[in-house]
């Protein structure tokens, strides 16, 4: 009975397989300007010819009076992209940081976050004079099919501790899929 059941596809043994499955669900990029505008500015050109992307603004939800900040105020930038487009921008960010990360790097929900400290370092960017010399930030999100139902509208759920996706199968993906090194801190 089992082996007819592995044979199509039902038994316990494949059954899990394809929902195990994980992907790059988005890569967003960021750049922190603070208050200057003049940052905010070269930062919104150095993130849209790296992408091709429109980026947004990003702006405060906070008063911090010690900082300057009200809300409001625009802060920095940002571009999120999706599919195969967030693959070859991150086999390329990766190539810029010599495809080395640190186990720090990983959180416990399966997302990836570093730090690019300039841009010119990334392969097929070109320096340009008038946004000079910054560095941004890159959060890669993973997920499996079936995350759906903790952003869905209508009978939202939690995905269940045995189908998130930990910093070990985040770690292994990362490896396997770009190949990057994956250095213990």
């Amino acid at each position: 009975m089992t082996s007819v059941s592995a044979a199509n596809g039902t038994g316990k043994n494949h059954s899990g397989i394809a929902m195990r499955q994980m992907k790059v669900a988005k890569l967003t990029l960021n750049i922190g300007a603070g208050k200057s505008t003049e940052k905010l500015e070269k930062g919104l050109k150095l993130l849209g010819s790296i992408t091709k992307k429109v980026p947004v603004k990003t702006f405060t939800n906070k008063r911090i009076p010690s900082w300057g900040l009200r809300p409001g105020l625009p802060i920095g930038c940002k571009v999120t992209l999706r599919k195969e487009n967030a693959i070859e921008l991150l086999k390329r960010l990766l190539q810029a940081r010599g495809n080395k990360l640190s186990m720090g790097q990983f959180d416990n929900e399966g997302n990836v976050s570093f730090g690019i400290p300039e841009y010119i370092d990334i392969p097929g960017v070109n320096y340009s004079p008038e946004i000079g010399i910054m560095g941004l930030e890159v959060c890669v999100t993973l997920e499996r099919p079936g995350f759906r139902i903790k952003k869905r509208k209508i009978m939202k759920r939690k995905v269940p501790a045995r189908h998130r996706i930990t910093k070990e199968d985040a770690v292994s993906f990362v490896k396997e899929k770009f190949g990057a090194e994956v250095i213990a801190e």
